[in-house]
């Protein structure tokens, strides 16, 4: 009797080309099982290959109801027996366990990861009854047929317990945290107030929101001080070009009028031309957070957004795993194997052609390093078929970056001209590109743009076309965005490459913050000022970092798991005993805050008709239908309403209508959502209106 494998992986996308990649024809049966799909492969041995959807199993408090704290017993079960929206997932249970069942040996293919690991091993030891002690597993980085295959022939002999231990120990810790906080600031708004609104605080989540807090007060609190600068143009050869004062900002307006006095209309003399040549090296490869750092400053996408993009690319083997903290590409992944196979792409066959011809391929390298993966690259497989937008961006930024990181130095000379008028000295400043070097592997995403200038020799006379004294306040520190943020975090060591953007969305979702450039909510304050007043220590960014470290360490077999729980139960206890003595007065504050938060979230705007009331989303009380109407109506001044959808969700845009000024209301109506302008009167309706009417004429034409 042929001897059979159950291969297990994390997603079904996972499976299937995992499948393809070892079967000996390259075409795998699919099977569904109680609408479960596996796929079966042929090569030495049957293979059975079956996904996961993710973590089938998670953490549960043991015994016991859920309305008190502070809860240290838990264990973990399937996901189906704790959530409502994972129900799917005992099917998924019962359909890998069945086929455990009959086959002969174990392989875990899952992500090599913490997550990837800790799947699999929930999955071999809960689901097939004990198999994580005999499993083998594979180690790959990307999902090319290549390196596949060399995964499955060479498996590493056992998983890999301590990179399981530190997944464990992270997730318990977590949850820990997660559920002792959250219940006490839920339940402590709930019992005061009587309604339930949900709250939640951790180990990773306090810290960032505290960064928030505080940048946030730094701007609100900023008082804006009056100084002076220049605006001056001088002509040189019959072109204008814009100079800058040798002091940048005067204290003093009449320091700068002095300026203007003595220089305005008059001629200045070239006095000296410094040129100096700068070597610019080229950039380093991407680890997850370069990347989601690159992709927001050039595209917009939030760091969830790229992760999440990234990882469809990993999936259809056109780019490495991304979710890695490495900086590094080791010679083993073949340069000259990947250049060769992205120059049969259009684009890129000249680039490439150019860095094959090299004597030697070098990559210019970060310092971080990742055990388990390198830094992201292309794998120099193409397109399968029509990639979107996201996808098509991410991708060209991961080539075009591999490409450059092989390229030479960029060499850029910079001018710095001085020009003297009535003893007053302005500087001209001009640069340019001797030698690209890297830079043109990069195009377009390089920043470093020219500024050129003519040819110029000291005692050169000059025109003083403009000088303009500019009033200006100094201004706050910039707020926060996605990509700052996740920079901050990472600065601090706080959360991993994995959890940060997903942090960062969570206190998007929980209303403590608001808007791209974030701006903390008057809720997001006064949950980080009760956390700040009754438990600090949740708050610490250094505590947090020491945990993190910790859980590193564990990874590295330097620390126990065991250890690392204990002492978070001891620092949790207090901490909870705390907040529950105050639970009154937290829960009080809370519940204002909650009231504030939720009349906030439905104001719109500012109404069109009295000015002096807002408009904001209500509900009749005859008929339970909701329409937007000014809050001046139940003082008796407003009577203005406008109607709205019945279904889908509605919330403020935050945005005017860029016809009539009105606010926008966003509409979310299944997977369509739309922009609404609720002004009956905006020409932009009417436009559409007779296109539709155009449209229409014509078809029955």
């Amino acid at each position: 009797m042929e001897k059979s494998i159950l291969i297990v992986t994390e997603k079904p996308s996972a499976a299937q080309r995992i499948a393809k990649a070892l079967d000996y024809q390259g075409k795998p049966e699919k099977v569904k099982d109680d609408g479960v799909p596996y796929f079966l492969a042929h090569r030495d041995q049957k293979l059975v290959v079956v996904p996961a959807l993710g973590h089938l199993y998670t953490i549960v408090h043991e015994r016991g109801r859920r309305n008190y704290y502070p809860v240290f017993n838990f264990k973990w079960a399937p996901r189906y027996s704790a959530e409502r929206r994972a129900k799917q997932t005992r099917k998924w249970i019962e359909v890998i366990s069945r086929l455990a069942n009959d086959v002969d040996g174990f392989i875990a293919a899952c992500d090599y990861d913490l997550e990837g690991s800790l799947i699999s091993y929930c999955l071999l030891k809960y689901a097939c009854g004990g198999k994580e002690v005999v499993a083998k597993r594979m180690k790959f980085s990307t999902l090319t047929k290549r390196e596949l295959e060399k995964a499955y022939e060479e498996p590493l002999p056992h998983l890999d317990f301590a990179l399981i231990e530190a997944g464990r120990t992270r997730h318990e810790v977590d949850w820990l945290y997660g559920v002792n906080l959250s219940r006490a600031l839920t339940l402590a708004a709930k019992r005061w107030s009587g309604r339930y609104a949900t709250l939640s605080t951790g180990r990773v989540q306090g810290p960032t929101l505290k960064f928030l807090v505080g940048r946030e007060r730094e701007i609100r609190s900023f008082v804006p001080t009056p100084y002076w600068a220049l605006k001056v143009k001088v002509e040189i050869k019959g072109s204008t070009y814009e100079v800058e004062y040798e002091t940048k900002t005067f204290e003093k307006k009449m320091d700068a009028d002095a300026v203007v006095k003595a220089c305005k209309g008059k001629i200045g003399e070239v006095e000296t031309i410094e040129v100096r040549k700068l070597q610019q090296k080229p950039p380093i490869p991407f680890d997850l957070g370069k990347l989601q750092t690159e992709a927001y400053s050039l595209f917009g996408y939030t760091p969830r957004r790229t992760s999440y993009v990234a990882q469809r690319l990993y999936i259809e083997a056109l780019i490495s795993y991304p979710r890695t903290s490495s900086q590094k590409l080791p010679p083993t992944i073949n340069y000259t194997a990947i250049l060769k196979a992205l120059s049969k792409e259009a684009s890129y066959k000249k680039l490439a052609s150019e860095l094959l011809g090299k004597d030697e391929l070098k990559p210019v390298e970060g310092k971080k390093e990742d055990p388990a993966h390198p830094a992201i690259y292309p794998t120099g497989n193409l397109p399968e078929r029509e990639l979107r937008q996201p996808e098509k961006r991410i991708w060209d930024l991961v080539v075009r970056r591999f490409m450059a990181v092989f390229g030479d130095p960029a060499i850029r000379q910079s001018m710095k001209v001085c020009i003297g008028v009535n003893g007053h000295r302005f500087y001209l400043r001009g640069r340019r590109f001797l030698k690209e070097g890297w830079t043109r592997f990069y195009r377009p995403y390089v920043r470093a743009e020219e500024a050129l200038l003519p040819a110029l020799k000291e005692g050169e006379k000059v025109q003083m076309k403009r000088v303009v004294r500019e009033d200006k306040f100094t201004r706050p520190p910039p707020r926060y965005n996605p990509s700052s943020l996740l920079q901050k975090m990472e600065e601090e060591g706080i959360g991993t490459k994995a959890t940060r953007a997903d942090i960062i969305e969570t206190l998007h979702s929980r209303g403590y913050v608001a808007e791209e450039r974030i701006v903390v909510t008057d809720l997001g304050f006064d949950v980080a000022d009760v956390l700040g007043r009754y438990c600090p220590r949740v708050t610490s960014v250094k505590f947090t970092r020491e945990l993190e470290e910790k859980m590193e360490r564990i990874q590295t077999n330097s620390e126990k798991r065991e250890n690392v729980l204990v002492e978070t139960v001891s620092q949790l206890k207090p901490v909870l005993e705390e907040l529950k003595g105050r639970e009154q007065i937290i829960g009080q504050v809370l519940t204002k805050a909650i009231k504030r938060a939720r009349m906030q979230e439905r104001i719109i705007g500012n109404c069109p008709d009295c000015e002096t009331g807002k408009l904001m989303i209500l509900y009749s009380r005859k008929t339970r239908k909701r329409f937007i109407g000014c809050t001046n109506y139940f003082k008796g001044i407003c009577t203005t309403s406008f109607p709205l959808p019945q279904r889908g969700t509605v919330k403020p845009a935050q945005k005017n209508c860029k016809r009539c000024g009105w606010p926008l209301v966003f509409v979310r109506l299944k997977r369509r959502p739309w922009m609404l302008c609720f002004n009956p009167d905006c020409s932009l309706k009417e436009e559409r209106r007779k296109r539709v009417e155009m449209q229409s004429l014509r078809e029955g034409s």
